[in-house]
C-alpha cells in the first residue's frame, strides 16, 4: 500500500487509474470569512458584535440548542430597546416549553446568567423567549 501524499486531500491514497486533479499552481488561501456565526444570527445584519455581545450570544446559543430536540430552529437576535439590550430567542413551537421550563424556571435561570455576566459591566440586558 502506498503512503498517502500531503498534497492529496484528506491522505487520499492514489490508486492505478487515478487522476490526479490538484491544479499546477499552490491555490491561494480560502478567505476566511469576515463575520463569525453569532454575527450572522444577529438580525440578518453584518454588523460586528462586540466582544460582551459575541459571549452573551455564545452563551445563550449552547444553552438553548442543548435543551431543544429541534437545534437548528434556533436563533438568538439583539434588540437595543430604551438603552437595554434584549436577547430575543426564537425555537421551534415544540421546543417553546422546554426552553420556558416548569413554571417559568428555565427562563428564570438564563435570565440569572445573564444579570451574573453584565455584573460587571454597565450593560443591561434582558431575555425575551419569542414563539
Amino acid at each position: 500500500m502506498s503512503e498517502p501524499r500531503e498534497d492529496v486531500p484528506n491522505g487520499e491514497e492514489l490508486t492505478e487509474g487515478h487522476v490526479d486533479e490538484t491544479p499546477a499552481t499552490p491555490e491561494a488561501p480560502a478567505a476566511e470569512p469576515t463575520e463569525d456565526a453569532a454575527a450572522e444570527t444577529v438580525e440578518g445584519h453584518s454588523e460586528d458584535l462586540n466582544i460582551g455581545q459575541e459571549r452573551v450570544l455564545e452563551l445563550i446559543s449552547y444553552i438553548v440548542v442543548n435543551l431543544v430536540d429541534h437545534p437548528d430552529d434556533v436563533t438568538v437576535d439583539i434588540v437595543d430597546r430604551q438603552g437595554r439590550e434584549i436577547y430575543q430567542v426564537r425555537v421551534h413551537s415544540d421546543d417553546l416549553g422546554k426552553v420556558i421550563g416548569k413554571g417559568g424556571q428555565t427562563a428564570r435561570a438564563l435570565r440569572v446568567l445573564l444579570m451574573a455576566v453584565s455584573a460587571n459591566t454597565d450593560q443591561r440586558i434582558g431575555l425575551e423567549i419569542v414563539e
